[in-house]
């Protein structure tokens, strides 16, 4: 493979060379590239490619593109110029004596031929011969002009056959009329026969040594066309979403209107009972806007519930003992997380007769991360909501596991954890197969009282929910192996489960 690459290489600059040289020394002022690549005995497409490497390399030449039509013989018409026509062949192949028809059938030419021999009166049919029907001569001798004719195509000299005869050795498929693009190549403003390679790429190191001042650098080619994928993929984690979603509505959730990626900090922390000297509504952790910076529409009866509750406490719980601002509660940020959808669709609720809910959303939130391998500033978050009378954590772990065998992950491990606006609260772990560990693929819990009795919902209602990244339960649902098939890019198999995501090195 490699010599036959080298071979073409030296053929192809063997081209170039000649077809320089030639216009150095020519006098004509220039070269038509069919005729140069007859003369060198080469395709003409390797005379074309020298063409196009030259123009460019700059001014070296000038090539004006012209096109012709010529005569070339089909692969019948090749074959009639070396054996001769079927006509003539089926009369030579009739003895002296006479030929039975059906002898004469049996030959591969003699379709064509006999029709066409007989229309030159060349040979005759007894149909009333003894023993079936015979073929005779009818002429001492023949001459063959379909294969002169074809002869003189194949050596060039087609202007010695008229039109007529073209265009019926055409019907008869023995000759094509193709259209023929060549180049007239001449010498340009900045013609030498020494070509000088150009660069292609601006290397640090050339910037470094200032050796890119004396260099020759390749022109970008800005219509170039890129190579057309074979087909569209879809993006292994919208194939899961769709799933997931899928999932949620076999089990009779409904999904939640998740739109509004900018939220206010009540919705998004004070709501929650998350309180404003929390780490996460810190700038290191939460995007905060500029403009507008500040939103200004609330339900202030409920607002007032929610600050009396974090700084006095209330329906039970001694709250956080401080000093609740309204201007921290108004500050807009890029939503942390799809709780924020969900305390505003439980504060709906709350404003009605109520009745058993469960919802759900899939959709992006923002983070202020530093990128590693296992965090982006943006990622998706799975979220499942249930509200109804006397719920319990077991009938939060009953959900899960129904809803991660749904998705194929059978192992499951539930850690106790913390979370601000839960209680009691639950990490949830499922063994990979590929890294040969257990990883940590969601949160879950209990809504706290502080949160769901402000809102006005009924004292005996319970809230269970949990919350899980898009991008960890895929790599858990595939595995590192169909991740790498799936994306076509080779996954770091030093992948930490610390965060939200994982990296995809190319």
């Amino acid at each position: 493979m490699r010599s036959e690459e080298a071979g073409g290489s030296m053929a192809d600059n063997r081209v170039t060379e000649s077809l320089l040289q030639r216009l150095r020394d020519g006098e004509s002022g220039g070269l038509d590239s069919l005729e140069l690549a007859q003369t060198l005995g080469v395709d003409h497409q390797q005379v074309v490619g020298a063409v196009k490497s030259l123009q460019s390399l700059g001014e070296i030449i000038e090539a004006e593109q012209r096109s012709s039509k010529k005569w070339e013989l089909s692969s019948e018409g090749q074959e009639i110029a070396q054996e001769g026509s079927q006509e003539a062949r089926v009369y030579y192949s009739i003895p002296k004596g006479g030929l039975a028809q059906s002898e004469l059938m049996k030959l591969a030419i003699a379709k064509i031929g006999f029709s066409k021999a007989m229309s030159n009166r060349w040979i005759r049919l007894d149909k009333s011969a003894e023993g079936g029907p015979m073929i005779h001569r009818v002429v001492d001798s023949v001459e063959d002009a379909v294969k002169e004719k074809l002869q003189l195509i194949e050596k060039g000299k087609a202007d010695g056959v008229n039109e007529k005869d073209k265009s019926e050795l055409k019907k008869r498929k023995l000759l094509n009329e193709v259209t023929v693009k060549t180049y007239w190549v001449t010498k340009g403003s900045g013609f030498s026969t020494s070509i000088a390679k150009q660069e292609t790429d601006l290397t640090p190191e050339m910037i470094a040594s200032g050796s890119w001042k004396d260099m020759k650098f390749k022109a970008y080619n800005f219509n170039a066309l890129g190579v057309m994928p074979e087909c569209g993929h879809l993006h292994p984690l919208m194939k899961v979403r769709t799933q997931f979603r899928q999932i949620f509505l076999e089990m009779g959730f409904t999904e939640m209107p998740t739109n509004n990626f900018i939220e206010s900090s009540f919705w998004n922390f004070d709501a929650l009972f998350q309180p404003q000297q929390h780490p996460a509504r810190d700038q290191h952790d939460t995007f905060f806007l500029q403009d507008p910076a500040m939103a200004s529409e609330f339900p202030m009866d409920y607002l007032e519930r929610v600050k009396k509750v974090h700084s006095e406490g209330g329906y039970g719980s001694q709250g956080y003992k401080y000093d609740w601002s309204i201007n921290e509660a108004k500050k807009n940020i890029l939503r942390t997380h799809t709780t924020a959808v969900s305390a505003r669709m439980l504060y709906k609720l709350a404003q009605q007769e109520f009745t058993p809910v469960k919802y759900f959303s899939i959709d992006r939130v923002f983070r202020n991360e530093t990128l590693d391998a296992t965090h982006l500033a943006e990622f998706h978050q799975i979220e499942g909501v249930v509200a109804d009378y006397g719920l319990t954590l077991g009938d939060l772990m009953g959900i899960l596991k129904e809803f991660f065998n749904k998705l194929g992950i059978t192992k499951l491990r539930f850690k106790p954890a913390y979370n601000p606006y839960t209680e009691p609260s639950m990490e949830v772990f499922s063994y990979h197969e590929g890294l040969k560990k257990w990883v940590e693929v969601g949160n879950s819990g209990v809504f706290r009282p502080e949160m769901l009795l402000p809102m006005g919902l009924p004292e005996g209602v319970s809230v269970i929910a949990w919350g899980l990244s898009l991008e960890r339960p895929t790599m858990i649902k595939y595995g590192i192996n169909n991740i790498r098939e799936l994306v076509g890019h080779k996954v770091n198999l030093q992948m930490v489960y610390d965060g939200p995501i994982c990296r995809l090195d190319s």
